[in-house]
């Protein structure tokens, strides 16, 4: 049977922010600041928000910048990162094994490190002007 490395203890901190420009520019200014390192993240919007995870080392210095900053931390949790082949089937295969130990995944998202960045945006040809 297949095994998967862990790393150790990691935070995920949801943070919630309003949906307008410059707010993900804020969170990561406000981490920065702190010598908070962002190790992962997923993001997405709705009902005017933005809904923000963030994966950190030290969770407490990243909710007190993140409060500092004025910006609402909604949860803090303690989740598993491991290491993937990436490959086709690597994500049926460790989800497969955590439904056959009755283990309900909540929330998924990949870290960074050699990962591309997807940004979804209304105006792509501004953002990709930006960026040019």
């Amino acid at each position: 049977m297949r095994r998967w490395d862990t790393h150790g203890v990691a935070s995920d901190l949801t943070v919630i922010l309003e949906d307008r420009p410059g707010e993900l520019a804020r969170l990561g200014a406000a981490t920065g600041e702190a010598g908070v390192n962002i190790e992962g993240m997923c993001a997405l919007t709705g009902e005017g928000r933005g809904f923000v995870h963030v994966l950190v080392e030290d969770g407490a210095a990243a909710s007190a910048a993140l409060e500092d900053a004025g910006m609402g931390v909604a949860d803090e949790r303690e989740v598993l990162v491991i290491d993937l082949e990436d490959r086709p089937g690597t994500l049926g295969e460790v989800a497969g094994r955590l439904a056959e130990a009755g283990v309900n995944i909540e929330l998924v998202y990949t870290t960074f490190g050699g990962v591309r960045l997807v940004i979804a945006t209304d105006d792509l040809d501004s953002a990709r002007a930006a960026l040019e």
